[in-house]
């Protein structure tokens, strides 16, 4: 494992590794026609856990199954994730298949099956192929590879994987997150299949206070296409075995872990929105000068979640009246003879005019991959993001055809 290099800095991004106690693999287990579709994540004690869910009211069997464990036990020993078959919609039948990969992945790592949680995307609607996943899991090994993180992908690109490491009471602490998202993102707590595994000594209640206070701010700030999924999560699971000092909030130790916690978190977020389906485009949203953060936030987030504003950054057209629009129907509040905008830097809008940028210049910035756009609303001093992509032709080839 590698180990902090500048001990001055409060922490260091670092090349993906598992934390201490961990341990994972991921496999092709026949669920889909060729990629990896199974996999599991194990700590070798059990971990404290906190996660967070979709707000769809058709919660899918493995999230309701994953909730209730945590709400309940607050620890986890074991996640097991496939990415064919959702087992949402699937009645009582869908339940039971639920409770039986537990047992069946508790019985192959020893375990209780209630430290065992359950995580699924893909298609909604279809039982679990119990006797594919049942062989699978037999393969599963306790290995140190970065497989599992392929294994939980549906219409992604690629992984999105990020490590953190930081000295906590003179131990060193690793923080280890990756998830999948693509489509129907548009949280309200969170849409997405999101992992967080750490070796810090932290209680779950403070895992779970810190895990729903940056979601707010990381991947409830994320959109792609609007829709929320019936199965998604993000589920922080932290083992203890860097043998720090127990982390407490309001202490020194724990302001350090929260700004490495949020590191990734941010990380995961911007990584989901950047490989939106069919997107070329990452769009990230800073509003200033807003009279409160749940305004500042709002304005973003309805900025990048705007299929109008999403089409004309694909098409490159700085037509910032999609950007006042979209503001506008927001019950922020607003200065309408006040509102500054700019795009990557370059100004759109002054003091609610059409400013003198050069047409040329703007047009060559939205050719870049990264679009950066600033609002100043100009009524207070609170601040806020948000993230999304651009709206492609490819993204309505992938959903026109994600059932056949």
């Amino acid at each position: 494992m590698q180990v902090l290099e500048d001990l001055s800095q409060p922490y260091q991004i670092i090349d993906f590794t598992w934390p201490i106690g961990f341990y994972s693999d991921g496999i092709h287990a026949g669920l889909r026609k060729h990629k990896l579709d199974l996999g599991w994540l194990y700590s070798k004690v059990p971990a404290q856990a906190a996660g967070v869910y979709t707000t769809n009211q058709f919660k899918a069997a493995p999230t309701l199954t994953t909730a209730h464990l945590i709400k309940t036990n607050h620890q986890l020993q074991a996640m097991v994730m496939n990415s064919a078959i959702a087992n949402s919609c699937t009645g009582a039948l869908g339940l039971k298949n639920a409770q039986l990969t537990q047992e069946i992945a508790a019985a192959q790592l020893a375990i209780d099956p209630d430290l065992v949680g359950i995580a699924s995307t893909g298609l909604i609607g279809e039982q679990l192929p119990m006797a594919k996943l049942t062989a699978g899991i037999h393969k599963l090994a306790l290995t140190k590879n970065d497989a599992l993180t392929s294994a939980v992908l549906t219409t992604d690109t690629h992984s999105k994987t990020i490590s953190v490491q930081l000295q906590l009471s003179g131990e060193i602490v690793t923080i280890s997150g990756f998830c999948k998202g693509s489509g129907m993102i548009h949280p309200n707590m969170c849409t997405m299949l999101g992992f967080i595994t750490t070796d810090a000594n932290i209680q779950a209640e403070t895992l779970q206070q810190l895990l729903s206070t940056e979601t707010e701010t990381t991947f409830n700030q994320i959109t792609v296409d609007g829709d929320t999924s019936t199965n998604d999560m993000v589920v922080a699971l932290a083992n203890g075995l860097a043998a720090n000092q127990l982390i407490e909030p309001a202490t020194e130790n724990y302001d350090k872990f929260a700004a490495a916690f949020h590191e990734i978190m941010v990380y995961l977020a911007k990584a989901i929105a950047q490989d939106g389906e069919g997107a070329s485009k990452l769009v990230e949203v800073t509003v200033e000068h807003a009279a409160n953060e749940a305004d500042a936030k709002k304005v973003a987030k309805a900025i990048v979640g705007s299929n109008l504003v999403k089409a004309a950054i694909f098409g490159q057209d700085p037509n910032w009246g999609r950007l006042v629009a979209a503001i506008g129907q927001t019950d922020a509040k607003l200065d309408i003879a006040h509102l500054n905008l700019s795009l990557n830097g370059i100004p759109l809008v002054e003091q609610s005019q059409a400013s003198n940028s050069d047409p040329k210049i703007l047009a060559h910035s939205m050719t870049q991959h990264h679009i950066n756009i600033v609002v100043n609303l100009n009524v207070g001093n609170a601040r806020g993001q948000a993230w999304g992509c651009d709206l492609t032709y490819q993204y309505v080839k992938i959903n026109a055809n994600y059932h056949t």
